[in-house]
């Protein structure tokens, strides 16, 4: 289909604009240059990797060129320093001559022997904890040939989730475990600052970014005095999107979103509506005049239920079409009404294309197998990602 419109394709299709991914990546590569930190892109977002060859139009036609997927692209062409977030991305990356790769999940006790099996094969292949449990794992299963267990330690800086509190004693005293065990190197700190996702607009997300920052130093400086030198490293999209000069201390910064970006990013303020790289085509394949809608083919399989009561135009954004709402979802249905007033059918036929900007890129991407790749509207390629835990 490649050098064919759109609206070629089969719907429901991600379709993703190539050039904007390529801006997206490239802002954030010279934010951190600014800042003199090293960027680790997280592949979570996307988890793309091969160059292919597709075609690209332009006024005399359609050529053969050669153009490279997400994971190309975020650590331009070098495939080295990156994060995942499952075992089954970090094994794609590695197959496929990627290295020092970040796994940066707490570590799940199943799957230690894959981890130590990545650990022997690559370069730099780098695990998460934050419990001394998961330490105890490491200890169980040292690794051959004198390599060692290279190890982040994960703080809680205020996101709330996954992370040993930056501020208790115990945080200290796993760090110093690890510095002295044997086979295992503290390789850094790492904090995500997922709370930005909870703010409005650049200054709040920068008073986050900020504290996270700050936080993180404050433990370095507690490494410091105990002989403990390490990496450090924050991330999010939106705090990477507007960095603080405080960022410049840290060593490196992991944000993923940023790539694709999406609704949710734009309402925080990381981004603006038109650097979204990502749409979903649907199809309207029904009139419902006795319920004043409009059913269309993309259900919640292709978007995801992400954006519930967000949006005052439901789970989405129709792109043109303001004053229309994705009301609901079905696993393959969704039903779109006018935000007021009578639905005018004629504007809408049976099988006229809807765009769909998604609340949530990273949940929506997950939704399909293949995303359809366009250069200015045109099909350009196709990119598979990879799935699993």
């Amino acid at each position: 289909m490649d050098g064919e419109p759109l609206s070629a394709l089969c719907t429901p299709a991600l379709v993703v604009d190539v050039s904007q991914v390529k801006k997206n990546a490239q802002k954030m590569i010279e934010r951190c240059q600014k800042l003199g930190v090293q960027l680790r892109p997280h592949m979570k977002t996307h988890k793309t990797i091969d160059a292919t060859n597709v075609t690209t139009a332009n006024n005399r036609g359609t050529q053969l060129c050669s153009e490279s997927e997400c994971a190309d692209i975020m650590t331009g062409g070098s495939r080295r320093c990156i994060v995942v977030s499952t075992l089954a991305e970090a094994c794609f990356y590695a197959d496929h001559g990627f290295d020092d790769i970040l796994y940066a999940y707490s570590l799940p006790f199943d799957k230690v022997e894959r981890c130590a099996v990545l650990s022997e094969r690559l370069e730099l292949f780098q695990v998460l904890l934050d419990h001394p449990d998961a330490l105890e794992q490491l200890k169980k299963r040292p690794l051959r040939n004198g390599r060692l267990w290279h190890v982040w330690l994960k703080l809680d800086c205020g996101n709330g989730r996954a992370g040993i509190l930056h501020s208790e004693p115990e945080a200290l005293r796993l760090a110093q475990a690890i510095a002295a065990t044997t086979g295992v190197k503290l390789t850094g700190v790492y904090a995500h600052c997922g709370n930005t996702y909870n703010c409005n607009g650049v200054q709040e997300i920068q008073a986050v970014a900020k504290e996270t920052t700050n936080f993180t130093l404050q433990f370095m400086e507690k490494l410091k005095a105990v002989g403990i030198t390490c990496k450090s490293s924050i991330g999010s999209t939106p705090s990477c999107s507007h960095p603080v000069q405080e960022m410049a201390q840290l060593s490196e910064v992991h944000p993923g979103n940023y790539i694709f970006y999406d609704v949710q990013q734009s309402l925080i303020g990381s981004c603006g509506v038109d650097e979204v790289a990502v749409r979903v085509l649907t199809r309207v394949i029904g009139h419902c005049p006795h319920r004043n809608q409009l059913l269309i083919d993309c259900g919640w399989t292709g978007l995801s239920l992400d954006g519930a009561g967000k949006l005052p135009t439901g789970y989405t954004v129709i792109e043109g079409h303001p004053k229309l709402k994705l009301l609901s979802m079905t696993q393959e249905h969704g039903r779109v009404e006018p935000t007021s007033g009578k639905l005018d059918y004629e504007m809408y036929p049976l099988g006229s294309l809807l765009t769909l900007i998604p609340y949530h890129s990273c949940a929506t991407a997950m939704m399909h197998p293949v995303y359809h790749v366009h250069s200015e509207g045109v099909l350009v390629g196709k990119w598979t990602p990879t799935r699993g835990w």
